[in-house]
């Protein structure tokens, strides 16, 4: 059994339904259902045996060793985060709690669950800690993308609360010898995106009528990476990933905002043309810029292709196109997202369990 932290969020939902989908190995999923966390997300596999969902904090100690004396799992994956960087700017306690404070009590956890495996145990054992491109700072035009041994320089509460716990890694593996594995990745998008972030916002105000709200002059640029490519990548670096290492995961898509949603709004016009026959690209809105708001982040993902042999399935043409059919196609998960719904989900289907 593998254990997945945040598996009701946006990258975590995607890995885990990819997980069963391609493996019988079981999945144990503790997430605390934030505003991001959406079990309907799931739904496909609530009935599903190998599928054990907790409601439950990666902080709560008591919580997290239970579940570790119990289920013993072979691997933990934490996609547990606030990642939203507008929301960290107004109110960064929450980053602080769960990035930083969360991750620390869910390491020591894990080394009080490993001082008790036997030396096969702790030796077949992995931590992978998923984190961002954004640790890395601001690139300038015509700089080289972040590789590995970039300095960290995080310029948001957000980012510098995912660089804190990256530290807080690294430190367990140094110190204590946790057998960890930190990736870090640029931009994902893809199915189950929560509308608050660029590619999901832009899609569903485009459908509503609403403004395509831009910041600043829109060239902003960053790599974007279809989100299935980022859940293959996670697979084969807990397969084959040196314990200590880090890994950039990227798609090789620099793209500044302003064209990527000038190429959702093209997408559209093709496969959901508006009634009045104009561009979505008509709603495009200019919005005040975000404080600090980094200018260019790219990402070298050589290191993962020359070590472990792994490239992205997608380019951005073919997964942006799929994003747009798959929001298109599920109008129902649209619509309790948009509502609220999905918060009703848990008592709908897990109550009983």
């Amino acid at each position: 059994m593998i254990l997945v932290t945040g598996g009701a969020g946006f990258i975590g939902s995607n890995f885990v339904l990819d997980w069963l989908a391609l493996h019988d190995e079981p999945v144990l999923n503790l997430d605390k259902l934030t505003y991001a966390g959406n079990l309907e997300s799931l739904s496909s596999i609530a009935k599903d045996p190998r599928h054990i969902f907790i409601h439950g904090d990666i902080g709560n100690p008591t919580l997290v060793a239970q579940l570790l004396a119990e289920h013993r799992p072979r691997a933990i994956l934490n996609f547990a985060a606030e990642s939203h960087v507008d929301r960290s700017i107004h109110g960064p306690a929450d980053f602080i709690q769960t990035n930083i404070v969360g991750t620390f009590n869910l390491l020591e956890s894990v080394r009080a669950y490993l001082n008790g495996l036997d030396s096969e145990g702790k030796a077949a054992f992995r931590f992978l800690h998923v984190s961002t491109d954004e640790v890395y700072g601001s690139l300038q035009p015509g700089e080289p993308p972040f590789a590995e041994t970039r300095r960290y320089e995080p310029n948001s509460p957000y980012s510098a609360s995912k660089a804190s716990s990256d530290h807080l890694v690294r430190a367990y593996h140094h110190t204590y010898g946790l057998p960890v594995l930190t990736t870090n990745c640029s931009n994902n998008y893809g199915p189950y995106h929560f509308p608050e972030k660029l590619i999901p916002l832009c899609i569903l105000n485009a459908l509503s009528g609403k403004s395509l709200p831009i910041y600043g002059d829109g060239q902003q640029v960053r790599d974007w990476l279809y989100v299935k490519d980022h859940c293959s990548a996670l697979r084969r670096v807990l397969e084959a990933g040196q314990p200590g290492e880090n890994y950039n995961v990227g798609g090789w898509n620099e793209k500044p905002n302003l064209e990527v949603v000038h190429t959702l709004c093209h997408i559209l016009d093709a496969l959901r043309p508006r009634p009045d026959g104009a561009s979505y690209t008509s709603q495009i809105t200019y919005v005040t810029d975000r404080p600090g708001h980094d200018r260019r982040y790219a990402i070298d993902a050589s290191k993962l292709e020359r070590e472990l042999g792994w490239t992205p399935a997608e380019t951005f043409e073919t997964g942006i196109r799929k994003t747009v059919q798959w929001y298109l196609d599920h109008g129902d998960w649209v619509s309790n997202v948009s509502s609220g719904a999905y918060r009703q989900w848990l008592d709908q289907n897990y109550a009983a369990r």
